[in-house]
């Protein structure tokens, strides 16, 4: 008897209405991935006995160098202590820079040193291999259901953050 897979049982379902076992499926299978997606950056991060904080922060850094602190705590919708937190981890560890704005001498700029972009390549790396072996495996219309998706799961104000991203080189 052949055996098959999750997304195989879906596939002759009607997903425009889904009963609670799908979407408690769906929420299931979305935890799953994100630990799958996280376990191998959680270990890399170990060795420095820093957390899924200092990954977001470090990311997101290097996608946007010269972010304000400002902007970085609109980004990862923490609290200004726990960024606060992270940051000094990072300055005080030699992988972040922080430079007093021109224009206005209350901001902080924030970019990576060479340690930091190096961190942040190792951290990238196992995350872009692991989706990209999923993204071959579903094919690009999967793709593309997959970041509409995601997308569709955004509020608003998250929408506008990463199309703002995505304008700046994202």
């Amino acid at each position: 008897m052949k055996s098959t897979s999750s997304a195989e049982n879906w596939l002759g379902e009607n997903l425009l209405y889904l009963t609670d076992a799908q979407l408690r499926q769906g929420t299931e299978a979305m935890f799953f991935a994100y630990r799958g997606f996280t376990t191998d950056p959680d270990k890399i991060l170990e060795e420095f006995g820093y957390g899924r904080a200092h990954h977001r922060a470090i990311h997101f850094i290097q996608v946007s160098p010269g972010s304000t602190v400002n902007k970085l705590l609109s980004i990862l919708g923490i609290t200004k202590q726990s960024l606060n937190r992270v940051l000094r981890t990072l300055i005080a560890d030699g992988l972040v820079e922080s430079h007093v704005g021109q224009e206005d001498r209350r901001e902080r700029h924030l970019f990576l040193t060479e340690i930091g972009v190096t961190l942040e390549k190792q951290l990238s790396t196992a995350q872009h291999k692991r989706m990209r072996d999923a993204f071959r495996k579903a094919g690009p219309d999967a793709v593309a259901g997959f970041r509409k998706v995601l997308e569709s799961m955004m509020d608003q104000k998250m929408q506008d953050i990463f199309k703002e991203l995505r304008r700046d080189g994202l």
